[in-house]
Formats: C-alpha cells, sequence, structure tokens
C-alpha cells in the first residue's frame, strides 16, 4: 500500500515536472527593434496567446544586441535584420544562429527638407550613410543610382565609402547607425533612411523619398528574418508564431495601416500579390 502511494505521488511529480516543461516551452522570448511592424507584432502574439502561446516582446534601440542576446540564449527568437546583415554578424562575431523564416521587406530611400530634385544637390553638400558595413552599401547603391557617386564594379551588397571611384559632387559623406539617420534629416542635404524608422520617429513623411531602393529583383535579400540558434530551428512553437504573423489577417491589416502606403514595404513571403500591389 505504501509503496502504492509513493509510487503514484512520484508519478505525480514526473507529470508536473513534464507540464511545467512543456509550458514553458510555449513561451517565446523575441527581440525586435522599434518598428512600425511593431503593432503588428503584437497583434501577432495576441493572436498566438489565444492559441496558448506566449510571446514575449523584447524591445532593442541598437542593432547589435538582438542578436549577442540570442546567441547567449536570453532570446528564443528575433526579428529585425535582413539576410546581408545577419550573415555579416555572423562573420564577424562568430554567433550560431539561422534564418527560420522570412517577414516584411522595408524599403530604404533618399530624403532630403533642403532639395526636391538632385540636380540641385550643390558641390561639397553634406550627406549621410548608415555606418554598418551592409546597410551602407545598401544605401550607397541608392546614392550611385541617382547619379551622385559611382562605385567600384562588383562592390556588391557590401559596397563602402572606400568603393567610391568618382565623386563629380565633392559630396561628404557622414557615417551614423541605422536608427538615427532619421533624426538628422534638418542637418544635412541628403540622408539615406528607412521609411520604417522615419515613422516611428514621426519626424518626416516616409513616402516623400526622391528615390526608393527596387530590392525585388535580388529575391527579397532585404527582408527581414526570424533567426533563433540551430537547436530552435525546427521548434515548433516558433514555426507556429512565425505562421501566424505571416498568414493572418489582422495581422496583415495592422501591417498595412503602419505604413500606410504599399510602396514603402513588401511581403516578401508572397511575391505574387507584392507584384500586384506595385
Amino acid at each position: 500500500m505504501a509503496f502504492t502511494t509513493l509510487l503514484r505521488s512520484l508519478t505525480a511529480v514526473a507529470l508536473a515536472g513534464w507540464l511545467g516543461q512543456a509550458h514553458a516551452a510555449e513561451h517565446i522570448r523575441l527581440g525586435i527593434n522599434d518598428s512600425p511592424q511593431n503593432a503588428a507584432l503584437e497583434v501577432a502574439a495576441s493572436k498566438a496567446k489565444a492559441q496558448g502561446l506566449d510571446v514575449e516582446l523584447i524591445s532593442f534601440s541598437d542593432w547589435n544586441t538582438p542578436n549577442l542576446a540570442l546567441n547567449n540564449g536570453d532570446l528564443d527568437l528575433n526579428y529585425f535584420q535582413h539576410q546581408p546583415f545577419l550573415e555579416n554578424a555572423i562573420a564577424q562575431n562568430g554567433f550560431k544562429l539561422v534564418p527560420i523564416g522570412v517577414g516584411v521587406e522595408n524599403k530604404v530611400g533618399l530624403y532630403s527638407k533642403k532639395i526636391t530634385a538632385f540636380d540641385q544637390l550643390k558641390d561639397g553638400a553634406t550627406v549621410a550613410v548608415a555606418d554598418d558595413p551592409v546597410n551602407q552599401g545598401r544605401g550607397l547603391a541608392l546614392y550611385q543610382r541617382a547619379g551622385l557617386i559611382t562605385l567600384r564594379e562588383g562592390a556588391g551588397p557590401k559596397a563602402s565609402l572606400q568603393d567610391i571611384t568618382a565623386n563629380p559632387r565633392h559630396l561628404k559623406f557622414i557615417e551614423l547607425p541605422g536608427p538615427q539617420l532619421a533624426r538628422v534629416l534638418d542637418d544635412v542635404d541628403l540622408v539615406q533612411s528607412y521609411p520604417s524608422h522615419l515613422l516611428a520617429a514621426g519626424s518626416y513623411d516616409p513616402n516623400k523619398a526622391l528615390l526608393f531602393s527596387q530590392d525585388d529583383a535580388n529575391g527579397h535579400l532585404y527582408a527581414l528574418r526570424f533567426v533563433t540558434t540551430p537547436d530552435k530551428a525546427n521548434d515548433p512553437a516558433l514555426q507556429r508564431f512565425i505562421a501566424i504573423f505571416q498568414n493572418d489577417p489582422d495581422v496583415r491589416a495592422a501591417i498595412a495601416k503602419a505604413y500606410g502606403n504599399p510602396n514603402l514595404y513588401a511581403l516578401a513571403w508572397l511575391p505574387a500579390q507584392k507584384e500586384a500591389a506595385r
């Protein structure tokens, strides 16, 4: 009798422990940046909660800590970076991180409060680009498309200021962290910036870019990725949340409301719909 009681007690303890582990596995710590997509992520988290999946959104103000926190095990997932940025972070820091889903592609543009056309840019004007190796290349590609500079042939996504082979207007480039670019519109003549950051800052109409990126042709290389560690790459809970973000109509409506203009973003997992919207 005593043995049976003990066995039942041990079984109950084991079951309680298993249930506790199962519950813990259904909790996701998701690292994000300030972005208009956050409203949609909050909707997705609410939808996930209704399905028994608890998603904790943890916001970071920079582009380095989310990967460090994920690599160290302080996050289960992050969502803030495109593929070239991720690859550069892995190469520089030795992170063990993998993309497991694609999200929204943020466009990038050239903005100014001082000119309305590139031919108005004066000799020696001050212009701004991102300071990280990948987003700087994306910005310089825009300056080249605008006819303002020439880049070394084959410079690619990681083009830097050192790859400028012609600068006929003697533009003075200043380098700033990506999130800060939206805040210097009053201080420079032309700036590479992100509609998503301008929306978040509320400092300027993001539709007024003199030139927008055309990233669709490269297979949505710059769409944001859901990123995790290799041991969680097949985690059903993470995949469930990504599926909610991509497929729930209320989430998609929140994305559309946040951006306002379909030209400012693309739903990279739906290329046919994206092309139809352009």
